[in-house]
């Protein structure tokens, strides 16, 4: 089966407290897509978060005084800081116009994730709305899942994504950073290639590899696309987390 990504186009503009299921429910109807087992849905960040009022006034914010330090060396809103190190386990590099952190989520990011870019409302664009992740995106797919699950009588995965940087190469990419009823790695130790030699260290990150396809039919400005429907995953369904896909610190080589 070839792998395929619809959008769900002209989907509403999400605002706190919106019941994301029952809306992407309504849109695939809309866009004459029935369900079938398998399906996967993938997410943008910024619809769960607004969903779920994780939306900033930097007006509120009071930084601290080591917000105020790391302010001047990197030329942020001191408030900005105060939320990433609110947001943040620890801080791995500082330089200017950015802040690489370990975010309380486990995973590497840069600016812990927190976006000025389509937070702003059409009557009311500002500077001092900003962004937050969702506090926990693994139970908000969770949660969307059997939303979708129970109206369907499918079997479905979901997943959340975010844009990325990555070490070493320009550019940003989607990255999962929650999922339900889909894998994050498919650990293919032992599998057979084409000359019969078995594999001995591969194990692919296949949770990734779906949230850079979505990525690109979501886009990254004016698109208005933040639901990617897809059939064809090659690999079975099954119960995934996303502390599958964080890599140890004693495995990480990178810091």
């Amino acid at each position: 089966m070839p792998l395929t990504l619809t959008p769900l186009f002209d989907f509403p503009l999400i605002h706190e407290g919106d019941n994301l299921g029952d809306i992407i429910n309504k849109s695939l109807q809309i866009s004459n897509l029935v369900l079938e087992d398998n399906d996967i849905f993938v997410l943008a960040q910024k619809i769960v978060s607004k969903a779920e009022g994780r939306t900033i006034n930097l007006s509120t914010i009071k930084p601290s005084e080591r917000a105020t330090q790391i302010a001047l060396q990197t030329e942020k809103d001191a408030r900005l800081v105060e939320l990433i190190l609110q947001e943040s386990r620890e801080i791995l590099r500082i330089r200017p116009g950015t802040i690489i952190v370990e975010h309380n989520l486990g995973f590497i990011c840069a600016n812990a994730g927190i976006d000025h870019s389509n937070v702003g409302s059409v009557n009311s664009p500002t500077e001092e709305i900003v962004l937050l992740l969702p506090k926990d995106p693994d139970h908000s797919a969770k949660d969307i899942r059997e939303y979708l699950e129970t109206k369907s009588g499918k079997r479905i995965g979901v997943m959340i994504i975010d844009s990325h940087g990555r070490a070493w190469r320009i550019g940003t990419v989607g990255m999962s950073i929650g999922f339900s009823g889909i894998p994050g790695v498919i650990d293919e130790r032992g599998w057979k290639d084409l000359f019969d030699y078995q594999l001995k260290i591969t194990i692919v990150g296949v949770a990734d590899e779906l949230a850079a396809a979505a990525s690109l039919m979501m886009g990254q400005a004016a698109e208005g696309t933040p639901v990617i429907h897809i059939r064809g995953f090659p690999y079975p369904l099954q119960e995934g987390s996303l502390r599958e896909i964080i890599r140890p610190k004693d495995k990480d080589l990178f810091r």
